[in-house]
C-alpha cells in the first residue's frame, strides 16, 4: 500500500480557493435576503393608497421612516463590499498555475504523440547534447529528459507510465491542505490557539446560549410564556370578564415590563406625565393592590391605552411608548382568545371547572377593534371615517335621517346623503365617501352537512358536524354601484309601466289563440270560459266611476284573468293526458311505464350518491391543498386613524350557542380572505336529539360595526343501532352449497392425482 502524506500549503494558493468559497457561501444567501427591496415598488404601493389612507397615522409614520432611515443604504454599501473581496479573491484564484499536471514523456522530448523509437533516439540525442551537465546543461532538466526516454524505450517504466501515470511507479497519496503553513508554525502557536479558544469556547457558546434563551422564552406567536400563563391564570380565575377587567389583564403582560422586554420603558418623567393623564381619564382602578394589576409598568401600560381609546393627546415620550403599547395589543388579544380557547376544550373534555364564557372571548374581539380603530365602546361606528367629529353625529342621529351604523350610511340615497353631509365640503365628502368606499362588505353562506358519511344531511346524536362556510368580500363601492343601477330614474319607471302593459296585453292575446287552438276541449271547461267572460267587463264600469284610481287596477285584473285561463288550459291539458293514460288498454304499455319510472328513480338515487361522493373528494382536495398551500396574509390595509402600524385585514369566525353563552366551534383567525375564502368549521353534534339554534358568527379584527351573525338551525336525530350481522356478509344456502361441492370436487380430483402419480 502507497504511503500517505500530508502537506500545508506554503505558497498560500489553495487557501485562496477555501477563501473565496467561504465568502461565496456568505454573500450570495445574504444578498438574496438582506438586499432592499425595490424602494420604487414601495413609493407607488404607498401613492396608490395615499387618496384612501393618506390621513392615517401608520401611513404617515411610513412616509417619515422612509425618508430618514439609512438602514438601507448601509445594508448596500456592506454588501457591496462583500462581493468586492469577492470578485478580488475569484480573480487571484484565475491567475494562479496549475500546480498538478499530468505526466506526458512526449510533451518533455517536444514530440509529437505516436512517434517512433527512432525518432525518440534521435530527438533524446539531441537534447542531451544541449542540457547534459557536462556540457554547461541544466542538471534538472536533462533529469526530465532521460526519465521521459526512459519512459518510451524501457518496456518497465512504460507500462508503469501507462498504468500509474508515472514512470517511478505508484507513489505517495499526497493531502493538501488549504492553509497555510505558517498557522502551525511553532513560534504562532499561542496565537492560534488563542483565536481558537476565542471562537469555539466563547463567542460559539455565548450565541447559542443567547438563542436559546430568547427562544425558550417565547411562544410560537412570539408571545413570553409567562404572559401566556398570566392570561391562562387570570381567565380560569374570571370566567365572566367584562371590558375594564380586560384591559387591565392585558397591559399586565410582561411584554410591558422593561425587566422582561428591553423595548419597553419607565422614564423618570412617568411619575409627573402618567398621574397627570390619570387625572383627565377617571376612574380606572388605580388604587387596586392586585399584582400585577398595581405595579409602575402595568398602571402606566393601561392609562397610555385608555388614553389611546379616549383619541387623548399625550407627550412625546409617552407617545413613543403609546405606539409601542398600542402596536403589541392586537397580538396579545389574539394569544388571549387562543387561551380560552384551551380552556373551553379541556373544560368540555375533563370537566371540573367552568369554561370563559362567551362575553370574555368577543370583548377580546371588541377590544381588539376598538384598539386599531382608536375607540371606546360606546362610541358611534362612524367615528371611524375621516372629518367626523361628536358634534357632527347630531345631523345623522336626527329623526329624519336615523343613521347610527355604517350600513345605515351606505343605504341612503347619494341626495339624502349629500344632504346630511353637508357640514362638510365638497373635498371632504369625496374623502369621506372614497375611504367609506374601500370599507369591506362580507357575504356569508353555510352549507351543513355530515362528511364521510351515507347520509350527509342526516345530523345524527355525536356525530362530527361540518359548517361550510364561504366567505365573498366586496368593497362598500361595489354596493354603492349596485344601489345606484338599481334605483330607476322617472323615465326609466314610465318606460317600464308601458312595457308591463304591453306585456300583460302580449299575454292576451297568446291566451286568447290558445282558446281559439284549442278545438278538442270539454263541454265543462266552455262553460268556464264563458262564465269568465262574462265577469271581465266589471273592471270596466270602476274605471269609469273612480277614473285614474281603477284604471291602475286594470292591468293586474287583467293579468289575474290571464293567469286563470291558463290555469284552465293547464288543466284540461291535464285532463286530456287522464283520459290518454286511461285509454292504454294493453298492459305491456303500463309495464313499460313503470319500468321507465324505476329507472329514473335508480338514476336519481344513483345521482345523489355521486354527488355525495363528490363533494367528499372536493373536501378531501380542499384540506390537502390547504396543508400544502401557504397563502400570504397580505389582504387588504386597514383604514385606521390612530394605529401605529399598518394592519392587514382579519376576521375571526366561529360558532357559538348565544342563549347559554358557550362556544360551539372554536374561532378560527382567517388571515387570507382578499377576494373569497372556503372554510370549514367542525363540532360534535349534541347527545340529545332535537332542535337546536346556533348562531355562525363573523367578527372583523379591525373595524367595528361590520360583524355578522347568521342563524343556524340543527335537527338531531337519534343515531342508527349497529348491525351485529351486516348483510354484506350474509351468504346464500345455495352459495354455500356450490362452494362445498367445489370444494369436495376438488379434494376428490387431486386424491385422483395422487392415485395416478402412485
Amino acid at each position: 500500500m502507497a504511503g500517505q502524506q500530508f502537506q500545508y500549503d506554503d505558497s498560500g494558493n489553495t487557501f485562496f480557493y477555501f477563501l473565496t468559497s467561504f465568502v461565496g457561501l456568505i454573500v450570495i444567501p445574504a444578498t438574496y435576503y438582506l438586499w432592499p427591496r425595490d424602494q420604487n415598488a414601495e413609493q407607488l404601493r404607498l401613492k396608490s393608497l395615499r387618496r384612501v389612507h393618506g390621513r392615517c397615522l401608520w401611513y404617515r409614520l411610513r412616509l417619515m421612516k422612509s425618508q430618514q432611515s439609512i438602514i438601507p443604504t448601509l445594508k448596500k454599501a456592506a454588501l457591496l463590499f462583500g462581493w468586492a473581496v469577492f470578485l478580488l479573491l475569484a480573480y487571484k484564484v484565475s491567475k494562479l498555475d496549475r500546480e498538478y499536471q499530468e505526466y506526458n514523456p512526449y510533451e518533455v522530448l517536444n514530440l509529437d504523440p505516436g512517434a517512433s523509437v527512432a525518432e525518440i533516439r534521435k530527438q533524446y540525442r539531441v537534447l542531451s547534447l544541449k542540457f547534459h551537465p557536462d556540457k554547461g546543461g541544466d542538471e534538472a532538466t536533462f533529469m526530465r529528459i532521460a526519465k521521459a526516454y526512459a519512459a518510451l524505450t524501457n518496456e518497465v517504466s512504460r507500462q508503469n507510465w501507462e498504468t500509474y501515470g508515472n514512470p517511478d511507479g505508484p507513489g505517495a497519496t499526497s493531502f493538501g491542505i488549504a492553509l497555510p503553513a505558517w498557522i502551525v508554525d511553532q513560534k504562532n502557536s499561542m496565537l492560534v490557539l488563542l483565536v481558537y479558544g476565542l471562537a469555539f469556547m466563547v463567542i460559539l457558546p455565548v450565541v447559542v446560549g443567547t438563542w436559546w434563551y430568547r427562544s425558550i422564552r417565547y411562544s410560537g406567536d412570539q408571545i413570553l410564556i409567562n404572559t401566556t400563563q398570566l392570561f391562562m391564570h387570570f381567565m380560569y380565575k374570571t370566567p365572566n370578564m367584562n371590558m375594564k377587567r380586560l384591559a387591565m389583564v392585558l397591559t399586565a403582560a410582561f411584554e410591558f415590563d422593561p425587566r422582561s422586554n428591553k423595548e419597553a420603558t419607565i422614564r423618570p418623567t412617568d411619575n409627573i406625565e402618567v398621574p397627570q393623564l390619570i387625572r383627565e381619564l377617571g376612574n380606572i382602578n388605580v388604587k387596586k393592590k392586585e399584582p400585577p394589576f398595581c405595579y409602575p409598568y402595568s398602571l402606566k401600560a393601561r392609562v397610555l391605552v385608555l388614553a389611546h381609546l379616549a383619541r387623548m393627546d399625550v407627550s412625546e415620550e409617552l407617545e413613543e411608548d403609546q405606539r409601542f403599547v398600542v402596536r403589541k395589543s392586537p397580538a396579545l388579544l389574539q394569544e388571549m382568545i387562543n387561551v380560552g380557547c384551551q380552556l373551553t376544550m379541556m373544560a368540555n373534555s375533563r370537566g371540573g371547572f367552568h369554561a370563559p364564557r362567551l362575553v370574555t372571548i368577543e370583548n377580546c374581539m371588541k377590544l381588539t377593534q376598538m384598539i386599531v380603530q382608536g375607540l371606546q365602546e360606546s362610541k358611534s361606528p362612524l367615528l371611524q371615517l375621516p372629518h367626523f367629529e361628536e358634534e357632527h353625529l347630531r345631523y345623522c342621529i336626527s329623526k329624519k335621517y336615523k343613521v347610527r351604523s355604517l350600513q345605515d350610511l351606505v343605504s341612503l340615497k347619494d341626495s339624502d346623503r349629500r344632504s346630511m353631509l353637508r357640514f362638510l365640503g365638497e373635498e371632504k365628502y369625496d374623502e369621506v365617501m372614497a375611504v367609506l368606499g374601500s370599507f369591506p362588505s362580507i357575504t356569508m353562506d353555510t352549507k351543513l352537512q355530515v362528511l364521510d358519511d351515507e347520509d350527509s344531511n342526516n345530523i345524527t346524536a355525536g356525530s362530527i358536524v361540518t359548517v361550510t362556510v364561504t366567505l365573498t368580500r366586496k368593497r362598500m363601492a361595489e354596493v354603492f354601484e349596485k344601489e345606484q343601477e338599481s334605483t330607476p330614474c322617472p323615465g326609466e319607471e314610465a318606460a317600464n309601466t308601458e312595457e308591463a302593459q304591453a306585456d300583460s296585453s302580449k299575454t292576451k292575446t297568446k291566451v286568447w289563440q290558445n282558446k281559439n287552438k284549442g278545438a278538442k276541449k270539454t263541454a265543462k271547461s266552455k262553460k268556464k270560459k264563458l262564465t269568465k267572460k262574462k265577469a271581465t267587463p266589471a273592471p270596466a264600469k270602476t274605471k269609469q266611476a273612480n277614473g285614474n284610481v281603477a284604471g291602475n287596477e286594470v292591468v293586474p285584473a287583467a293579468s289575474a284573468v290571464a293567469a286563470k285561463e291558463e290555469e284552465d288550459e293547464a288543466s284540461d291539458k291535464g285532463s286530456e293526458s287522464d283520459e290518454g293514460e286511461a285509454n292504454k288498454d294493453s298492459p305491456s304499455e303500463r309495464d313499460e311505464d313503470s319500468d321507465k319510472q324505476s329507472d329514473t328513480e335508480v338514476d336519481e338515487m344513483g345521482g345523489d350518491d355521486e354527488e355525495e361522493w363528490e363533494a367528499l373528494q372536493q373536501s378531501i382536495q380542499r384540506r390537502e391543498r390547504a396543508l400544502l398551500e401557504t397563502k400570504s396574509k397580505v389582504t387588504h390595509p386597514v383604514y385606521s386613524l390612530y394605529f401605529p402600524e399598518e394592519k392587514q385585514e382579519w376576521w375571526w369566525l366561529y360558532i357559538a350557542d348565544r342563549r347559554d353563552q358557550t362556544l360551539v366551534s372554536m374561532p378560527y383567525h382567517v388571515c387570507t380572505l382578499k377576494d373569497t375564502e372556503e372554510v370549514e368549521l367542525k363540532f360534535p353534534a349534541p347527545s340529545k336529539t332535537g332542535n337546536y339554534q346556533y348562531s355562525v358568527i363573523l367578527r372583523s379584527d379591525s373595524y367595528l360595526g361590520l360583524d355578522q351573525i347568521k342563524p343556524l338551525k340543527l335537527e338531531v336525530h337519534e343515531a342508527k343501532a349497529m348491525l351485529d350481522n351486516h348483510p354484506q356478509w350474509d351468504i346464500p344456502d345455495t352459495e354455500e352449497e356450490d362452494e362445498e361441492q367445489e370444494d369436495s370436487d376438488g379434494i376428490e380430483e387431486s386424491e385422483d392425482d395422487d392415485e395416478d402419480n402412485d
